[in-house]
């Protein structure tokens, strides 16, 4: 072959080689390349309990038991379990499990794991009825976990991320720094993190169940939900997450791209903080929910997706009270509240997002609206791990932020937001007190009687309507954009979607 065939030959390839590289294939080194708007906090699952970061962690992880798609209990960690009392339960665990150093699972983590979660400020509300003293290992493989009270949501409660077992040697070994380096028994295992930007998983070959189908997942932190969207298109990556409602149709209107969209249990709220003046007023409170117009939110900013919320839980969660009546947009009735509060001048206050558009976008018009009862607001942006500790810390005024109820239990969606034990990380940053709505709360975790649990929560949900440590905005939903030959992904109504089974055709 002469020179210039060759030559015209190694053009042809390198073209070829270009347009390959320049299609975005992401997949092309059997990586699954999801966006979500915010990086993880951590991936120690007791020192947070932010979406980002269980999204991750769901990967990483395993709980005792699990919920599918359907809410349905099924086998986790453990095999299977029964319950001894009405205080016990006795959990077999699968045999040979091994975590990502090698060490085999025991007994002796799932007791260390529990404990630990007990003296969390992130997720000590979840597992805060199992008694210290009521663990028994039977033998390394058997183990009985006990109650202080009956706790009719504990089965749920333990297949949340912030229960996922831990290695007790790997935790001891890297101390403080154990958020940055998780040891886990799930599908994928850490490989890299580079904050702010993405976090590399890699699959573990050593998973006691089918392995994963892709050998990597990348999760990339991009903020702007457009520019996920806009990612999506080119084939940069080949999950989003969270996509705007306003590009709905665009990616319907791609046959490149499918929308995976289902009703979730979220509920998108702005809080008060009922510590500080004037939002200790609850006439103060009730005169914002009357000012702002959430109907108008809903149809402008989330184009119709999600419904008016009329209280703190959503209708997919059980014991969602349906009597509820939302405040509607009512100006005068605003400003005879604020008349009555002393504050017919109004004052100047501030509302917290991060850096989620929809949010940014909710406050602006809450600030348009507010400005008609005399309330000048300032809108500050943070970074998202800056935003739940200052929430936590209860330094904010007002503040925009959404509440899954992760198990389907409305425990989950009440007692660490609305419970006077449960201020700031877990849960409660709108600092909000009422003896009856503890002493509810606390009845109705502590009965096995599903209709004394209902009457319960359905009081709780009508006292919080009604004292208004919210603005209630809208019922959610999962945006899920995909590459159309993406295949095996569907929402989790959790909100932390399962990746193993996902593979990129």
């Amino acid at each position: 072959m002469n020179s210039k065939k060759i030559a015209l030959l190694i053009t042809v390839l390198l073209i070829v080689a270009a347009f390959a590289t320049g299609c975005g294939d992401a997949a092309s080194d059997n990586t699954l390349v999801v966006a979500q708007g915010a990086d993880a906090d951590s991936l120690d699952p007791h020192a947070t309990n932010d979406q980002p970061s269980s999204r991750v962690m769901k990967q990483i992880y395993e709980t005792l038991v699990d919920q599918n798609e359907d809410m349905e209990l099924v086998p986790g960690l453990a095999k299977d379990w029964e319950k001894i009392d009405d205080l016990t339960f006795e959990f077999k665990l699968r045999e040979g499990v091994l975590f990502h150093n090698g060490e085999e699972l025991t007994a002796s983590d799932v007791e260390f794991t529990l404990l630990r979660a007990l003296d969390s400020a992130n997720v000590g509300h979840i597992v805060g009825e199992i008694d210290p003293d009521g663990f028994e290992i039977v033998d390394d493989y058997t183990i009985r976990i006990s109650t202080k009270d009956p706790f009719a949501p504990l089965m749920a409660h333990l297949a949340h991320t912030g229960t996922s077992i831990l290695n007790q040697k790997a935790v001891e070994e890297f101390g403080d720094d154990y958020g940055e380096n998780p040891v886990g028994t799930g599908p994928y295992m850490l490989d890299t993190w580079t904050r702010g930007s993405q976090i590399q998983l890699e699959r573990f070959e050593d998973f006691h169940g089918d392995n994963a189908k892709m050998e990597r997942i990348t999760f990339r932190s991009i903020q702007e939900a457009g520019n996920r969207t806009i990612e999506l298109e080119t084939g940069e990556i080949h999950i989003a997450y969270d996509t705007l409602p306003t590009d709905i149709s665009r990616i319907e209107g791609n046959d490149e791209l499918v929308l995976a969209r289902d009703l979730n249990f979220s509920t998108v709220y702005l809080g008060f903080n009922a510590k500080k003046e004037p939002f200790d007023d609850v006439r103060v409170r009730q005169a914002i929910n009357y000012a702002i117009n959430v109907e108008s939110i809903i149809n402008t900013v989330m184009e119709g997706s999600g419904e008016v919320a009329t209280g703190p839980i959503g209708p997919m969660v059980w014991a969602a009270n349906d009597e509820l009546e939302p405040y509607g947009h009512d100006i005068d009735k605003a400003q005879e509240l604020m008349n009555e509060a002393g504050l017919e001048d109004g004052f100047s206050t501030t509302i917290w997002t991060n850096d989620d558009q929809l949010r940014q976008d909710i406050a602006v018009i809450a600030q348009s609206q507010l400005a008609e009862i005399g309330i000048e607001v300032d809108i500050q942006v943070l970074e998202w791990g800056a935003y739940l500790e200052g929430t936590a810390n209860g330094e904010h005024d007002m503040f925009i932020l959404g509440w899954v109820t992760v198990t389907g239990d409305p425990d989950y969606g009440l007692y660490a937001l609305f419970h006077s034990e449960q201020f700031g990380a877990a849960g409660n940053r709108t600092f909000y007190a009422n003896e009856r709505v503890d002493e509810l709360l606390d009845e109705a975790r502590r009965s096995a009687d599903p209709d004394v649990r209902e009457a319960a929560y359905r009081e709780v949900q009508e006292i919080v309507r009604d004292e208004a440590p919210w603005l209630f905005l809208n019922t959610g939903e999962d945006r899920t954009g995909l590459r159309a030959n993406v295949k095996g992904f569907r929402n989790h109504p959790a909100g932390h979607h399962p990746l193993w089974d996902v593979v990129v055709e």
